[in-house]
């Protein structure tokens, strides 16, 4: 079993829950209520405080805020949670915030995500697996992406709205309504331009699909995603 390594700097409160292997380092901060798993890497000056609970194989940058207080004037210091899963890459200045009693108390962060340098993932956020969020990015509360998304430098995110699976947003869109999967959305207001061809490369997939098969998975979670809109979805740009 690997020691873990607790810079003689760094502040880690009574009742913190560290596994082994983890390394905490120069002048970090975790709060009495984390729990941390095995192997996960916190940077110099970072902060992670807060009910929150940080899988395995980490890796947590310099100056990141994880768990801090939601931005949120409802909140009035309730038990909410922050959960982040395994293998996870926070840069520098990202901030990621617990839920609120709005919306069900918990933000959820899944597996092998990578948050850029001043992301913001917002309280009540829902954010699944292997995304990408970009620098400067910024998720405001109650956004739900879901796997295998990309979001371009100086993304903007309003309450409420869902990106569908496999989506790409281009730098600096600011993105009002949903976004259905496999789509590529940029612009302000964003409007849809077309498949995500490149992060999906499915269009010849699906063509077949169609021709051979009655219905995919993919075909059947685009239609359920779009029905399912409350938000609204992008419309697609006009020539």
């Amino acid at each position: 079993m690997s020691a873990t390594r607790i810079h003689p700097t760094a502040i880690v409160a009574p009742g913190a829950v560290l596994d082994d292997d983890i390394e905490i380092g120069p002048y970090a901060v975790v709060g009495p209520r984390v729990r941390i798993g095995r192997g996960t890497r916190v940077g110099a000056h970072a902060v992670v405080d807060g009910n929150t609970t940080v899988g395995c194989d980490n890796q947590i940058f310099q100056m990141a805020s994880v768990g801090a207080p939601p931005q949120d004037l409802k909140y009035r210091g309730e038990d909410s949670e922050l959960i982040i899963g395994d293998r996870n890459i926070i840069r520098e200045f990202a901030t990621l915030n617990p839920g609120t009693t709005g919306g069900g108390m918990v933000t959820r962060i899944g597996d092998r995500n990578l948050l850029m340098n001043y992301s913001h993932v917002g309280h009540d956020c829902r954010l699944g697996s292997r995304n990408v969020v970009a620098n400067g990015a910024q998720l405001a509360g109650h956004v739900t992406i879901e796997d295998f998304v990309v979001i371009g430098g100086l993304v903007g995110i309003l309450q409420f709205v869902k990106v569908g699976e496999s989506a790409i947003l281009g730098g600096g869109a600011m993105v009002t309504q949903d976004v259905p999967p496999f789509c590529n959305a940029t612009g302000d207001r964003a409007t849809l331009h077309g498949l995500n061809l490149v992060g999906l490369k499915l269009a010849a997939a699906l063509a077949r699909a169609r021709a051979e098969v009655p219905a995919s998975r993919e075909v059947d979670h685009f239609l359920a995603f779009i029905q399912s809109s409350e938000q609204g979805v992008c419309r697609e740009r006009r020539r």
